[in-house]
Protein backbone atom coordinates (compact mmCIF):
# COMPACT_ATOMS: atom_id res chain seq x y z
CA UNK A 1 0.00 0.00 0.00
CA UNK A 2 2.85 2.35 0.88
CA UNK A 3 4.51 1.74 -2.49
CA UNK A 4 1.23 2.42 -4.27
CA UNK A 5 0.78 5.72 -2.45
CA UNK A 6 4.32 6.80 -3.32
CA UNK A 7 3.71 5.97 -7.00
CA UNK A 8 0.48 7.97 -6.96
CA UNK A 9 2.28 10.93 -5.39
CA UNK A 10 5.05 10.71 -8.01
CA UNK A 11 2.44 10.63 -10.78
CA UNK A 12 0.69 13.70 -9.36
CA UNK A 13 4.02 15.54 -9.09
CA UNK A 14 4.87 14.57 -12.67
CA UNK A 15 1.55 15.89 -13.96
CA UNK A 16 2.03 19.08 -11.96
CA UNK A 17 5.51 19.51 -13.49
CA UNK A 18 4.10 19.18 -17.00
CA UNK A 19 1.39 21.74 -16.22
CA UNK A 20 3.97 24.18 -14.87
CA UNK A 21 6.05 23.82 -18.03
CA UNK A 22 2.93 24.40 -20.11
CA UNK A 23 1.87 27.45 -18.11
CA UNK A 24 5.35 28.93 -18.46
CA UNK A 25 5.13 28.68 -22.25
CA UNK A 26 1.58 29.99 -22.57
CA UNK A 27 1.94 32.87 -20.11
CA UNK A 28 5.27 34.31 -21.27
CA UNK A 29 4.00 36.17 -24.40
CA UNK A 30 1.16 37.59 -22.30
CA UNK A 31 2.96 38.64 -19.14
CA UNK A 32 5.91 40.37 -20.82
CA UNK A 33 3.79 42.96 -22.72
CA UNK A 34 1.62 43.59 -19.64
CA UNK A 35 4.67 44.46 -17.54
CA UNK A 36 5.91 46.83 -20.25
CA UNK A 37 2.48 48.46 -20.37
CA UNK A 38 2.57 49.04 -16.61
CA UNK A 39 5.99 50.71 -16.88
CA UNK A 40 5.02 52.85 -19.86
CA UNK A 41 7.31 51.05 -22.30
CA UNK A 42 6.57 49.83 -25.81
CA UNK A 43 4.14 46.97 -25.27
CA UNK A 44 5.18 44.85 -28.24
CA UNK A 45 8.87 44.40 -28.92
CA UNK A 46 10.49 43.15 -32.13
CA UNK A 47 10.76 39.65 -30.58
CA UNK A 48 10.29 37.87 -27.27
CA UNK A 49 14.05 38.10 -26.73
CA UNK A 50 14.00 41.88 -27.08
CA UNK A 51 12.16 42.14 -23.78
CA UNK A 52 15.65 41.80 -22.29
CA UNK A 53 15.92 45.54 -22.76
CA UNK A 54 12.73 46.31 -20.80
CA UNK A 55 11.44 46.01 -17.25
CA UNK A 56 10.19 42.53 -18.25
CA UNK A 57 13.77 41.25 -18.35
CA UNK A 58 13.72 39.57 -14.92
CA UNK A 59 10.48 37.74 -15.74
CA UNK A 60 11.86 36.53 -19.07
CA UNK A 61 15.10 35.28 -17.51
CA UNK A 62 13.26 33.79 -14.53
CA UNK A 63 10.89 31.82 -16.75
CA UNK A 64 13.77 30.56 -18.89
CA UNK A 65 15.67 29.39 -15.80
CA UNK A 66 12.51 27.76 -14.46
CA UNK A 67 11.95 26.06 -17.80
CA UNK A 68 15.56 24.86 -17.81
CA UNK A 69 15.08 23.37 -14.34
CA UNK A 70 11.84 21.65 -15.35
CA UNK A 71 13.48 20.15 -18.44
CA UNK A 72 16.45 18.98 -16.38
CA UNK A 73 14.03 17.28 -13.98
CA UNK A 74 12.05 15.62 -16.77
CA UNK A 75 12.51 11.88 -17.18
CA UNK A 76 10.95 10.31 -20.25
CA UNK A 77 10.10 6.76 -21.21
CA UNK A 78 13.42 6.11 -22.94
CA UNK A 79 16.99 7.39 -22.39
CA UNK A 80 16.77 9.58 -25.51
CA UNK A 81 13.86 11.45 -23.93
CA UNK A 82 15.91 12.49 -20.91
CA UNK A 83 18.92 13.30 -23.08
CA UNK A 84 16.94 15.66 -25.30
CA UNK A 85 15.27 17.22 -22.27
CA UNK A 86 18.76 17.88 -20.87
CA UNK A 87 19.78 19.48 -24.15
CA UNK A 88 16.62 21.59 -23.91
CA UNK A 89 17.80 22.69 -20.47
CA UNK A 90 21.16 23.79 -21.93
CA UNK A 91 19.46 25.64 -24.79
CA UNK A 92 17.08 27.44 -22.40
CA UNK A 93 20.06 28.56 -20.33
CA UNK A 94 21.79 29.66 -23.53
CA UNK A 95 18.83 31.89 -24.39
CA UNK A 96 18.77 33.30 -20.85
CA UNK A 97 22.50 33.88 -20.35
CA UNK A 98 23.37 35.19 -23.81
CA UNK A 99 20.94 38.04 -24.55
CA UNK A 100 20.31 39.21 -28.09
CA UNK A 101 20.69 42.81 -26.90
CA UNK A 102 24.36 42.28 -26.04
CA UNK A 103 26.81 44.35 -28.17
CA UNK A 104 29.06 41.35 -28.90
CA UNK A 105 28.12 39.49 -32.08
CA UNK A 106 29.18 36.11 -30.65
CA UNK A 107 26.75 36.48 -27.76
CA UNK A 108 23.93 37.25 -30.18
CA UNK A 109 24.82 34.22 -32.31
CA UNK A 110 24.78 31.91 -29.27
CA UNK A 111 21.40 33.37 -28.27
CA UNK A 112 19.75 32.82 -31.65
CA UNK A 113 21.24 29.34 -32.13
CA UNK A 114 20.08 28.35 -28.63
CA UNK A 115 16.60 29.71 -29.30
CA UNK A 116 16.30 27.81 -32.58
CA UNK A 117 17.48 24.56 -31.01
CA UNK A 118 15.17 25.05 -28.01
CA UNK A 119 12.15 25.39 -30.30
CA UNK A 120 13.36 22.29 -32.16
CA UNK A 121 13.35 20.34 -28.89
CA UNK A 122 9.86 21.64 -28.18
CA UNK A 123 8.61 20.34 -31.55
CA UNK A 124 10.29 16.96 -30.98
CA UNK A 125 8.48 16.55 -27.66
CA UNK A 126 5.11 17.23 -29.30
CA UNK A 127 5.61 15.24 -32.50
CA UNK A 128 7.58 12.24 -31.24
CA UNK A 129 7.56 11.79 -27.48
CA UNK A 130 4.00 12.79 -26.63
CA UNK A 131 2.42 10.85 -29.51
CA UNK A 132 3.75 7.47 -28.41
CA UNK A 133 0.97 5.10 -27.52
CA UNK A 134 0.35 1.55 -26.43
CA UNK A 135 -1.34 -1.23 -28.41
CA UNK A 136 -4.82 -0.16 -27.28
CA UNK A 137 -4.93 3.65 -27.03
CA UNK A 138 -8.03 5.23 -25.52
CA UNK A 139 -10.23 7.70 -27.37
CA UNK A 140 -8.81 10.49 -25.22
CA UNK A 141 -5.25 9.44 -26.10
CA UNK A 142 -6.06 9.62 -29.81
CA UNK A 143 -7.55 13.09 -29.28
CA UNK A 144 -4.45 14.20 -27.39
CA UNK A 145 -2.23 12.91 -30.19
CA UNK A 146 -4.05 15.14 -32.67
CA UNK A 147 -3.36 18.11 -30.41
CA UNK A 148 0.32 17.17 -30.07
CA UNK A 149 0.77 16.81 -33.83
CA UNK A 150 -0.93 20.14 -34.57
CA UNK A 151 1.10 21.91 -31.88
CA UNK A 152 4.34 20.31 -33.04
CA UNK A 153 3.88 21.34 -36.65
CA UNK A 154 2.83 24.84 -35.61
CA UNK A 155 6.15 25.15 -33.79
CA UNK A 156 8.01 23.91 -36.89
CA UNK A 157 6.06 26.29 -39.13
CA UNK A 158 6.78 29.18 -36.76
CA UNK A 159 10.53 28.49 -36.84
CA UNK A 160 10.52 28.36 -40.65
CA UNK A 161 8.43 31.53 -40.92
CA UNK A 162 10.71 33.38 -38.49
CA UNK A 163 13.66 32.47 -40.66
CA UNK A 164 11.85 33.76 -43.75
CA UNK A 165 10.58 36.86 -41.96
CA UNK A 166 14.11 37.83 -40.98
CA UNK A 167 15.09 38.09 -44.63
CA UNK A 168 13.92 40.71 -47.13
CA UNK A 169 12.21 38.16 -49.33
CA UNK A 170 8.76 38.81 -47.87
CA UNK A 171 9.02 41.72 -45.41
CA UNK A 172 11.47 44.58 -45.28
CA UNK A 173 13.04 45.84 -42.05
CA UNK A 174 10.40 48.53 -41.48
CA UNK A 175 7.54 46.06 -41.89
CA UNK A 176 9.14 43.56 -39.49
CA UNK A 177 9.47 46.26 -36.87
CA UNK A 178 6.08 47.88 -37.43
CA UNK A 179 4.03 44.68 -37.33
CA UNK A 180 6.14 42.81 -34.72
CA UNK A 181 6.13 39.79 -37.03
CA UNK A 182 8.85 37.87 -35.19
CA UNK A 183 7.15 38.49 -31.83
CA UNK A 184 3.85 37.04 -33.05
CA UNK A 185 5.49 34.02 -34.63
CA UNK A 186 7.47 33.31 -31.47
CA UNK A 187 4.29 33.74 -29.44
CA UNK A 188 2.53 31.19 -31.63
CA UNK A 189 5.39 28.74 -31.08
CA UNK A 190 5.30 29.32 -27.31
CA UNK A 191 1.52 28.97 -27.13
CA UNK A 192 1.72 25.72 -29.11
CA UNK A 193 4.51 24.39 -26.91
CA UNK A 194 2.74 25.37 -23.70
CA UNK A 195 -0.63 24.00 -24.79
CA UNK A 196 0.85 20.62 -25.71
CA UNK A 197 2.45 20.35 -22.25
CA UNK A 198 -0.80 21.35 -20.54
CA UNK A 199 -2.56 18.56 -22.42
CA UNK A 200 0.25 16.16 -21.51
CA UNK A 201 -0.24 17.17 -17.87
CA UNK A 202 -3.90 16.14 -18.21
CA UNK A 203 -5.11 19.70 -17.87
CA UNK A 204 -7.68 18.53 -20.43
CA UNK A 205 -8.46 15.39 -22.50
CA UNK A 206 -8.15 13.16 -19.45
CA UNK A 207 -8.64 9.41 -19.80
CA UNK A 208 -12.00 8.34 -18.50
Amino acid sequence: MEIGNRQDQQLISYLALRKLIGLAGVSLPIVLPIVCLLFGEAVFQFSISDYYGTHSRNILVGVLFGLAFFLLSYKGYEPIDSILANFGCVFALGVALFPCTHPMQLVKVIHFVSAGLLFSVFSWFSLVLFTRQGPAPTKQKKERNIVYIVCGWLIVASIVCIGLACTDWIFNSDQRTKYHIVYWLESLALFSFGYSWLVKGEFMFKDK
